[in-house]
């Protein structure tokens, strides 16, 4: 999955988890920037009575690196705290939550929004409710309005969102990871004789009745680039976005209090940039480090994405279908294409009419252009789809992601920085056969973009 239980130790720590970052042109509202950080993977909708919250103990942070050199420029900094009405209930609630300070509301939580530049912290706003988890139609009725009253307008023209909302990343986690039998092609695996098969067949969402927690926040283009920025061409209209979560040094058990104490300097435990770096470029015994890292200290991870292990796995798990992708991952060739889409940006040149470069500082972070307007007509296959506006330039709640590295790693980007390689005919139609469409919540049109989170009591099958 994107990042969903990418690494050892984030995966038994999920409060901590980030398992998505999205950041785009507001398709609504083109003069601003939409940041989008998930966290608490594969939320079950029936979760009681302890329903999904964000950790308090947690500091969770959104960065934009405004200079290329891989290390936060700005921080949206994100800190969330839990308030029992009734300490001596076991209830969540005990009616029906019909507003952000109903009195039916046992569990409920507010942050605050800091922004960090250059050392100093400004607090955006404090004391913000964020909506109940979605129970059911007697526990939250009518749960959009409920959650649109927890959109908080700042100063300075932002909006901000945390709280429960659908799983919008797509992904079929049965056919990838059960050796990669992709099921639109299933019956040119390697170990189609040694199992039953049904052939080619569309995929199988594996999040689509799950839920996530997600802090959005929509910024002004302005607040967030350099002097300079404006144009396509210029460099000063790019940033770089990643999210990170952290926890303090010290952790404690009161056994007089029951309780968890913290104390010391924050350190980061969780990372995500791109989608699918950690979870399928790193290797294991390196996954925990790279999540403790900045973006500016990747150049050490640079060779697992320019000679990547799938590239050379897929012609072994699908014989004769990737020869071309054979031959050029034994020859070692460092993968230039890929470097450039994960961790330099794209230069100009590249893709006509298009730049989404940093500079030559590797790092892992989503690369946005920011002079680049929404399509009135996205394609989810974004720039490899013909639309600009989309991953790998930032990253749409939408976007294929999953098809657009599978088809990046089989080779169907190489022939960008080396004319002469033709790739194989299936490193153009490489996919796990899903697509937007596959996301039964849908999305929304407006900001925070995610769907409204699937109900205990009505759960998709």
């Amino acid at each position: 999955m994107s990042s969903h239980r990418e690494a050892p130790e984030t995966s038994k720590d999920p409060v901590a988890d980030s398992t998505d970052v999205y950041a785009f042109v507001s398709p609504d509202s083109p003069k601003t920037v939409t940041l989008i950080a998930n966290y608490i993977p594969l939320q079950g909708p029936a979760g009681g009575p302890n329903f999904y919250e964000f950790g308090d103990d947690v500091l969770y942070e959104i960065h934009i690196d405004n200079s290329g050199d891989g290390r936060a420029d700005i921080s949206y900094q994100f800190r969330f705290e839990t308030h029992l009405a009734d300490p001596g209930s076991f209830l969540y609630n005990t009616g029906p939550i019909e507003s952000l300070d109903s009195a039916n509301w046992n569990s409920r939580q507010v942050y605050s929004v800091s922004r960090l530049e250059n050392g100093r912290v400004s607090v955006l706003g404090a004391g913000l409710a964020c909506p109940p988890c979605n129970i059911g139609p007697l526990s939250t009725p009518h749960y959009a309005s409920l959650a649109k009253a927890a959109v908080h307008e700042l100063r300075g023209g932002i909006h901000v969102f945390a709280g429960q909302r659908a799983e919008g990343f797509y992904v079929d986690l049965g056919s990838i990871f059960d050796l990669a039998t992709l099921r639109p092609f299933e019956n040119l695996h390697a170990q189609y004789g040694l199992n039953v098969f049904h052939g080619p067949a569309a995929g199988v969402n594996a999040t689509a009745a799950l839920n996530v927690h997600s802090i959005a926040i929509q910024v002004p283009i302005s607040q967030l680039t350099r002097h300079g920025a404006g144009s396509e061409s210029s460099p000063a209209s790019v940033i770089g976005v990643w999210t990170t979560a952290s926890r303090q040094s010290v952790r404690l058990w009161d056994t007089d209090n029951g309780e968890t104490l913290s104390s010391g300097p924050y350190r980061q435990v969780s990372r995500l940039g791109n989608p699918l770096v950690n979870e399928v470029l790193i290797p294991l015994g390196k996954k925990d480090l790279w999540n403790s890292l900045p973006p500016s200290d990747d150049k050490q991870f640079a060779s697992y994405v320019t000679n990547p292990e799938l590239a050379g796995l897929l012609p072994a798990l699908y014989p004769g279908v990737f020869p071309n992708l054979a031959a050029l991952d034994a020859s070692h060739a460092a993968r230039a294409d890929l470097e450039a889409i994960l961790l330099t940006g794209i230069p100009s040149g590249i893709v006509p009419g298009f730049q989404n470069y940093t500079g030559p500082v590797l790092a892992d972070m989503l690369r946005l252009n920011t002079a680049i307007r929404p399509t009135k007509k996205p394609n989810s296959l974004g720039i490899i789809g013909g639309d600009l506006a989309g991953y790998p330039n930032g990253r749409r709640v939408f976007d294929d992601v999953v098809t657009i590295e599978l088809r990046a790693i089989a080779g169907a980007t190489y022939p960008l920085v080396h004319k002469s390689y033709v790739p194989d005919a299936a490193a153009k139609a490489i996919t796990d056969g899903l697509t937007p469409a596959s996301v039964p919540s849908g999305y929304l049109s407006r900001f925070p973009y995610l769907g409204v989170p699937y109900s205990g009591f009505d759960t998709p099958s």
